[in-house]
């Protein structure tokens, strides 16, 4: 019988979510944990702008998702696993995820899907087990990691559904080190690639067929906290992160842009901390009230969510807003 930890190292298997943790080491942390119950969850929140492939894996590949995560549990010792479902998802997959539920039912398995209102910060590991629980939807203190206190205040394993998937096809001997990416924007044909690890965005557009015949830019990593990026930078830089590439015109305003950023992470925010609340707030209403873009001040603030924030959600603006000053308006941020 296959030794699965060896099995997930073997095949340098990493989370999908966007930290890209090794799996194995995660699982491992789990089974030395001290208390039981144990808990499996699979993270299937999937609230940032231009991301939707873990909707792809569950509608097309739900078996591989539910056996990824029976292997966990019999590796743990777990009773209950547990789905972080995005509502909108459950409306659409109800069928077919009820149908698993009973089949691994009767095989001793207990799931349960908990249907989170769609939401941005509902992904953040803490901040999801706080809705399971039945509490605002907000991050907790760390540490302790859901690891060692988690759902219930038990030893929790929480992976994304793309790192479930990839798990079955591991043990099914079937891995080829490909992930799952996002394809959206101003493109030929938008949709879910399967594409190799490791592919640069410039060959990832070529071999879906997606290289525009305009000028444009890409964001990389997800369309509100991703990375932004010049056509001449797509060859020397690769899919990552939660797997998305988004394309833009090149004429695009960057008011217009920022108004998007923006209105998603201040809607967004859960309010627990002042920096990530009133940053938010301010970068919108700051943007929207003037026609020209007040970088100094957009940047000062920015900055100051990057230092203060309290969880990841208010930490990453930084990223998009600053690749896109230096890499496509070649503006200095100092």
């Amino acid at each position: 019988m296959k030794n699965i930890i060896e099995e997930l190292k073997k095949a340098n298997l990493v989370g999908r979510g966007g930290a890209e943790y090794p799996t194995a080491v995660k699982w491992e942390s789990v089974k030395r944990a001290k208390g039981k119950p144990k808990y499996v969850v699979c993270n299937a929140s999937e609230g940032e702008l231009g991301i939707f492939k873990d909707f792809f894996i569950l509608d097309q590949f739900p078996g591989h998702v539910f056996e990824g995560m029976r292997l966990a549990m019999d590796y743990l010792g777990a009773k209950e696993a547990w789905f972080n479902l995005n509502a909108n998802y459950y409306k659409k997959l109800k069928v077919k995820l009820d149908a698993l539920v009973k089949k691994y039912g009767k095989k001793g398995y207990r799931f349960r899907i908990y249907k989170e209102h769609p939401s941005y910060i509902g992904g953040e590991e803490t901040a999801l087990l706080e809705g399971m629980e039945g509490h605002a939807v907000k991050p907790r203190l760390k540490p302790p990691y859901p690891g060692e206190k988690g759902l219930f205040g038990q030893p929790t394993l929480i992976n994304n559904v793309e790192t479930f998937y990839d798990v079955a096809e591991v043990m099914a001997g079937n891995y080829a080190k490909k992930r799952f990416y996002s394809f959206s924007g101003h493109i030929k044909h938008a949709g879910v690639f399967h594409l190799p690890i490791g592919i640069s965005l410039h060959e990832a557009l070529r071999q879906t067929d997606n290289l525009p015949d305009f000028d444009f830019f890409v964001q990389a990593g997800g369309s509100a906290s991703g990375i932004v990026f010049r056509k001449d930078q797509l060859k020397t830089n690769k899919m990552a992160g939660a797997g998305s590439i988004e394309i833009y015109p090149a004429a695009l305003k960057p008011r217009d842009l920022l108004l998007k950023w923006f209105k998603f992470y201040a809607n967004e925010s859960c309010g627990k901390c002042t920096p990530c609340r009133e940053g938010t707030f301010h970068l919108y209403e700051l943007v929207k009230a003037h026609d020209r873009v007040p970088w100094g001040q957009i940047l000062e603030i920015v900055e100051t969510m990057e230092k203060t924030s309290f969880c990841g959600l208010g930490r990453s603006i930084g990223l998009p807003v600053k690749s896109y000053m230096q890499n496509i308006l070649k503006l200095n941020l100092r």
